[in-house]
């Protein structure tokens, strides 16, 4: 594109988890910002693609992804980032002509800019120097996401991606609450804080909040100093489920969202031990049942893992078991899918493929029983919900539901919650007065 003056097309291919999607939304900020448009794949002059190496499964959709972008006719640039461009470079750089790996995510729009021959731009406009900064939604998310914290110190069997993120590290608490505070001023009503390891935030020397000060001090910051009518938390580990924790979100009428995703991989000791996970079942059942004390009717969604190695039929009928008796409002389930180089690939008595499908399909079941389940209890509740799109709404409980189409997305209402299962959302809020 030398001596072209048309505006840079990018389009952008998220793949992987939630603070992948709040990476994307930043990335598209930055190249908006720079006076890029982002556009289709198809229309796209560079295709810029974050990638995920979470499983093998992952690391080969990031593969096609790549062939794909540069296998278009108009022959885009293809700039690849995340997890398996920090792992693999190597690799991906051999699936196409031209591929650019860039490591640093801050670093992408550079490299956009480079890609169509017109770097100066950096130059004159300031390009954000760090990857830990506010999300805005070019997307179109309602619910922006701010990632407060990054990389993992912990080593679970199973998983690659404290290799590809790195040790643990925190953002400043004055630059999350500006972040949320910006959030706000662009018509956010709610925010999503994200992280990979969230519960291990804390603050370094010279921060406002003084040093080694955890979530739960953040949020009692945020709740203070920001105007936000809702913070939500992403994932967050069990033993990170603290009384202090629970008591600040208690504390906060409704504007700490009544949610915890809490990650449960297996409902078995023995099968935990393997994983290298950090807890026992027991554990987990005492940290739900004080999360249900200080917050009555939160809503406590999970990741459960089917068919790790070593899972024989008494292992996984004690997982059904445990679920059934924690009664999740949300189970998301998972096959096991080796991760070359992980412990777990290499561990002996790998579960034959049929049957991790048919135990993540029992888990689903399970899951979607405890769903409607879940959702029958809100049923003549009241709740203050966001409009996402015409007709649709979601609630603290983060519960879908049909909503008056009158409403305009970006709406923050008082409702009230009466079960219809007619509708694909199985709720019905209607106006509160």
């Amino acid at each position: 594109m030398t001596g072209d003056t048309r505006t840079p097309r990018v389009a952008i291919v998220n793949l992987g988890c939630r603070v992948n999607r709040v990476e994307v939304d930043l990335i598209a900020t930055q190249l908006i910002d720079l006076g890029c448009v982002i556009v289709d794949s198809a229309e796209a002059d560079v295709v810029v693609i974050n990638t995920c190496a979470v499983t093998g499964e992952a690391q080969a959709k990031t593969r096609k992804a790549v062939r794909h972008a540069a296998d278009l006719p108009q022959s885009p640039r293809v700039i690849a980032c995340g997890c398996a461009a920090n792992l693999f470079a190597a690799e991906l750089r051999g699936l196409a002509p031209g591929v650019v790996v860039e490591a640093r995510k801050d670093q992408v729009s550079k490299r956009v800019l480079e890609a169509v021959n017109l770097d100066s731009i950096a130059d004159d406009r300031r390009v954000p120097t760090t990857h830990l900064a506010i999300s805005q939604t070019p997307t179109g998310r309602m619910r922006p996401g701010v990632k407060i914290q990054d990389g993992c110190d912990n080593r679970c069997s199973y998983c690659i991606v404290w290799k590809a993120r790195g040790p643990s590290q925190s953002l400043a608490s004055q630059d999350v609450v500006a972040a949320v505070t910006q959030a706000c001023e662009r018509g956010a009503h709610e925010v999503v804080l994200t992280g990979i390891n969230l519960g291990s935030y804390r603050t370094s020397a010279g921060d406002a909040l003084g040093e080694g000060m955890g979530l739960d001090a953040l949020l009692a910051h945020l709740l203070e100093g920001t105007p936000i009518d809702r913070l939500r938390l992403s994932s967050i580990e069990p033993p990170d489920v603290t009384d202090s924790l629970l008591a600040v979100m208690a504390r906060s009428d409704g504007r700490i969202a009544p949610f915890l995703h809490v990650c449960l991989q297996s409902g078995c000791d023995s099968t935990l031990s393997r994983m290298g996970r950090l807890y026992t079942t027991a554990q987990f059942a005492d940290m739900v049942a004080k999360a249900r004390t200080y917050l009555p009717g939160v809503a406590i969604e999970t990741d459960v893992i089917a068919g790790f190695p070593g899972e024989d039929e008494h292992e996984f009928a004690r997982t059904l078991s445990f679920c059934r008796e924690i009664e999740f409002a949300r189970m998301h389930v998972f096959r096991f899918s080796k991760r070359p180089g992980t412990p777990a690939a290499e561990l002996r008595c790998q579960v034959p493929a049929p049957e991790i499908a048919s135990r993540a399909r029992q888990l689903r079941i399970l899951g979607k029983e405890m769903r409607d389940s879940y959702v029958r209890c809100l049923d003549g509740t009241i709740d203050n919900v966001l409009v996402i799109e015409e007709g649709r709404a979601v609630g603290g409980h983060l519960v879908e539901m049909g909503i008056d189409p009158s409403l305009r997305p970006g709406t923050y209402i008082q409702v009230s919650l009466n079960l219809n299962f007619n509708l694909k959302y199985m709720l019905k809020a209607e106006v509160h007065v």
